[in-house]
């Protein structure tokens, strides 16, 4: 990553300088505000370790421009102060500092604090990513909406309840935040579906149904890609899970492969209702909107056979939620 450093005292420079790239950063350095902001533009790095006091332009303003310039590229700041003054700290956070350090630094603390900038702007690079691939899938179906960010929250919403009252020991506050981040990624395959099937103004008959289940596979196959590329992002091996199993239903009836029960992964399982809810309560070209009391009675009638009746049972304690969720994120 791409590290500038900014502080008017040479000292203090070449002394977060060497921290910095013994971590294998590289590294660029201003000695005032002004001339940060010019290499800020000019370079666009990843973690920005500023000093408060600084000649003409302070640390405050110089965070206050890189936060209002930043556009989807997030940075991660690091203010450096002398001293931990409770107002300079809370003026530091409202001008979009992510962390603060204070003179005279040791190497441990700073290596920490720039680590966990680290993994901030893996995850937001991640998402965007992410979101972006998802988009362009759902760029080619012109029924949509806003489901990507309603089918999110609804999946999160139903994770995070089934993890308080069902405890169940996979639901770790990671798998929450992986299947927020991965559940949009459901219908990646749906970039390999040819128009006349996916863009057809009403039912599919038998043999198009067919071909539109193929974007399970063809989305799983794509997502396996990148794991081989990176065998350690479990949010990648989420994502994949999802796209292959969010058609499987709880008593076998489902496609690709017809598995039941726990063979199908909890992730697909959540994500299943989801999908469901909203392609009920929203309106296609095909047919009108569901009111959600319909829709609930459904979901309910498919508890055991469609569904899995944990989650079933979690969109029943959360139901409020989905319906503010759905107003929310209505469609345009």
């Amino acid at each position: 990553m791409k590290v500038l450093i900014v502080d008017d005292e040479l000292i203090s420079r070449a002394k977060l300088g060497k921290i910095v790239s013994s971590m294998g950063h590289s590294t660029i350095v201003a000695c005032d505000g002004k001339e940060a902001l010019s290499l800020w533009i000019q370079h666009r790095p990843d973690i920005v370790i500023t000093d408060l006091v600084m000649p003409e332009m302070t640390g405050m303003e110089l965070v206050k421009e890189i936060k209002r310039l930043q556009g989807s590229k997030y940075c991660y700041v690091i203010m450096i102060t002398s001293h931990s003054e409770t107002q300079d700290l809370v003026t530091g956070m409202e001008a979009g500092a992510d962390d603060f350090i204070a003179k005279p630094f040791i190497k441990e603390e700073l290596t920490v604090r720039i680590k966990a900038g680290e993994r901030i702007i893996n995850f937001e690079s991640r998402d965007i990513v992410i979101f972006s691939m998802a988009c362009l899938a759902e760029a080619r179906d012109t029924d949509t909406g806003n489901h990507l960010e309603r089918i999110r929250y609804y999946s999160k919403i139903l994770a995070e309840n089934i993890a308080e009252v069902d405890n169940l020991e996979q639901l770790t506050p990671i798998f929450i935040d992986n299947i927020f981040l991965t559940c949009p990624l459901h219908d990646i395959g749906k970039i390999g579906i040819p128009d006349f099937v996916l863009l057809k103004p009403g039912r599919l008959d038998d043999k198009e149904y067919k071909i539109m289940q193929k974007h399970t596979s063809i989305g799983f196959e794509a997502l396996t890609t990148a794991i081989d590329k990176y065998p350690n992002a479990e949010y990648l091996k989420m994502s994949a899970e999802i796209a292959f199993c969010h058609h499987e239903k709880y008593d076998g009836s489902g496609y690709p492969r017809g598995i039941k029960g726990e063979e199908i992964p909890l992730s697909a399982r959540i994500v299943a209702l989801a999908d469901v809810y909203d392609a009920l309560v929203s309106k296609r070209v095909y047919k009108s909107a569901m009111p959600h009391d319909t829709a609930r009675s459904i979901i309910i009638s498919e508890s055991g056979k469609h569904f899995d009746p944990i989650v079933v049972n979690a969109f029943l304690r959360c139901e409020q939620q989905f319906m503010e969720i759905m107003e929310r994120y209505a469609i345009q």
